[in-house]
């Protein structure tokens, strides 16, 4: 029998091998998350096994199926991109090639488990905090002697790069960048125990805070005790902030104090951003980046709550500040 003759052996010899490819190709198969060692999971999401793991379950009525190509992703390994995504604050591309994934399916999942967390802010954020009230007082008084502190109250600026159209001017905070002013107050463990995630950069904390619920609440008496707070608020019979001019003596004696104790509102900052690298920069819509700061906040509080390990804090080129020079600063020592 004569053999067939093939003008180009190599033209056939690239058929063979493209239709070996074709018959064999596959779809792969991501890797389940729990199998990385404590380490790598730490460093990658900032949790823990067991902290991913009672994640999922947190979410899991909360989180339809991200769809990606011809199947669709499990909640484990969306909750793992979000938390990927929260934990580096890196671009979305460089998130989809770390986990294989295209960019849009990165985004969706981000933003599904953002909304999801954000359904949760009213059951892990809650004021004076999930402790009874007197141990929270206790806790306090214990850091300086300040009696009745309910908590500490500050605003954060998170930086924020998206087109915001018309509005563009209202984002502009007095250091001149663009931003979200975000209010949270803070007992003494560092748990965040109030937060208000929607005011742009230009507005003051002091007007954030009188529009806030929390002021309402304690406008009506609805608790018994404190917030401490700096300069930038106005000195009212629930929120105590520092004398202008102390002077020495008992008055010096007072702000040393209100500053020890007020000081760990500065400090759960830090933390935060030093456990979710993504909210030194938001590069998202005003809106999608309101979602993922309170998304974020809830994170911190089930760390906080499941004893997880805390980040090491990096200085930020504008968090110069450290806690004893903050209180010089507040007393004038």
């Amino acid at each position: 029998m004569a053999c067939p003759f093939y003008e180009n052996p190599v033209d056939l010899g690239a058929q063979l091998v493209r239709r070996a490819l074709r018959r064999e190709r596959i779809f792969r198969d991501h890797c389940n998350p729990f199998e990385l060692s404590e380490q790598s999971l730490y460093e990658r999401y900032r949790f823990l096994g067991e902290g991913l793991q009672y994640i999922c379950q947190l979410l899991e009525t909360y989180i339809s199926n991200v769809r990606h190509r011809n199947h669709a992703l499990t909640v484990p390994q969306t909750v793992c991109i979000a938390l990927r995504f929260f934990a580096t604050g890196t671009f979305m591309y460089s998130v989809g090639d770390a986990e294989n994934l295209g960019k849009n399916t990165v985004c969706r999942a981000i933003h599904k488990v953002a909304g999801a967390l954000t359904e949760l802010v009213d059951a892990f954020v809650v004021f004076p905090g999930h402790l009874p009230t007197q141990c929270i007082k206790e806790g306090f008084y214990d850091i300086a002697g300040f009696p009745r502190v309910l908590g500490a109250i500050d605003c954060i600026h998170i930086p924020i790069s998206a087109h915001l159209g018309e509005n563009e001017a209202d984002f502009v905070n007095r250091k001149s960048f663009h931003s979200l002013n975000i209010q949270m107050t803070c007992d003494h463990q560092m748990m965040v125990t109030s937060l208000v995630a929607k005011w742009p950069g230009s507005v003051h904390d002091s007007r954030i805070f009188r529009e806030s619920l929390l002021c309402q609440k304690l406008e009506q008496g609805q608790f018994s005790g404190v917030l401490l707070g700096d300069r930038g608020y106005a000195c009212l019979p629930y929120l105590l902030t520092p004398y202008p001019d102390p002077g020495a003596g008992s008055l010096m004696r007072f702000n040393v104090a209100h500053a020890k104790t007020r000081v760990r509102i500065e400090m759960t900052f830090g933390v935060i951003k030093a456990r979710f690298s993504c909210l030194r920069g938001l590069r998202v819509a005003p809106d999608r980046a309101c979602r993922i700061i309170s998304a974020c906040v809830v994170l911190h509080n089930i760390a906080t709550m499941r004893k997880e390990r805390t980040p090491p804090m990096t200085p930020h080129p504008r968090m110069w500040w450290t806690p004893s020079l903050l209180i010089s600063l507040q007393t004038g020592l």
